[in-house]
């Protein structure tokens, strides 16, 4: 289980001193197999800070274009958050029936049972494909998904490519809400950073592997497979842990290296995430206080921001 804890440090660092690391380990708790949890956090927060260092000193890209593919991978991953059981019952011709996320009917493909209003695609399918282009460093396929994106949260009931379902699955916006494709700023922001991607020499965009998406697919089985809608308590409590898990990466690599490209999802994420707390949908459900949550979405910005002055005067001090 040791070597669960390497994979959060850069392949050149586990390739030099992995096995040293895993020998320390093995001789300061013997008889273990998983380190007490205070040595696993700082184990974390050491790999982290290792690879915030391994991207700085990467200088083939301006760090605010980094930047924003950051903000456009983190934007494309929160748009699906809700469509994740959506994507995983139409790819597996799955019909969920009763345990649908918050649609008017219990069917909506042709090979659902029950009542049925046909529709061609789900609409997770943009923001999945936007968040693959992305990865990969093709924004020029990530666009034309994203304002689609746009036009399908925009557009009126009835047409069938998307269908009326799919497009205002039911969300509270307190504590881990998802956000629904009629929230329009979560996609015209996706959009503005593709198009910006596109027009900036795309080819010196980082390409990730395809092995990121690994968590998307265990997600998808969680959501689908387990049938956990996102208006689940559940669901919204994991999603609130992965976010503040992220924004805490984000200070803790901004703290090591005094960089400010973590700065643009953070602040992507913030104000996407308090305008859909301010401006309320009429199935909001008041299940915590608005007034903390918004603190707990603002807060991280200012405090990013902070750890990278105060790295940045460390530097110059010495």
């Amino acid at each position: 289980m040791n070597r669960l804890l390497l994979a959060a440090y850069p392949e050149p660092y586990r390739s030099r001193q992995g096995e040293e690391v895993l020998a320390c380990l093995s001789e300061a708790y013997p008889g273990r197999s998983w380190p007490p949890p205070r040595e696993v956090a700082a184990l974390v927060r050491a790999g982290v800070q290792a690879r915030a260092r391994a991207v700085v000193d990467d200088t083939a890209r301006p760090w605010w274009l980094d930047g924003i593919h950051l903000a456009a991978l983190a934007l494309a991953a929160l748009a699906l958050v809700p469509y994740l059981q959506d994507v995983w019952h139409w790819a597996l011709h799955i019909d969920p029936g009763q345990h649908a996320i918050a649609f008017h009917f219990s069917g909506w493909y042709p090979w659902a049972e029950g009542p049925t209003r046909i529709r061609l695609l789900p609409y997770g399918l943009l923001p999945l494909g936007c968040l693959i282009a992305l990865l990969r460093g093709r924004p020029c396929i990530a666009l034309p998904a994203a304002a689609a994106m746009i036009w399908a949260g925009a557009t009126s009931h009835g047409r069938t490519l998307f269908g009326d379902e799919g497009k205002a699955g039911l969300g509270y916006y307190g504590l881990g809400a998802p956000i629904t494709a009629r929230d329009l700023v979560l996609s015209g922001a996706l959009c503005a950073a593709c198009a910006v991607l596109a027009l900036c020499r795309p080819s010196r965009l980082r390409r990730r592997s395809y092995r990121w998406l690994a968590p998307v697919v265990l997600a998808m089985f969680v959501a689908g497979g387990l049938h956990i809608i996102s208006v689940s308590p559940a669901f919204q409590r994991g999603l609130f842990v992965l976010e503040v898990a992220a924004l805490i990466a984000a200070w803790v690599a901004t703290a090591a290296t005094g960089d400010h490209r973590w700065l643009i999802p953070v602040a992507a994420f913030a104000i996407v995430r308090t305008q859909a707390i301010v401006v309320r949908p009429d199935a909001f459900m008041q299940s915590f206080p608005d007034l903390v949550v918004l603190i707990l979405l603002i807060a991280p910005l200012p405090a990013v921001a902070i750890a990278a002055q105060r790295r940045q005067g460390q530097a110059l001090a010495e």
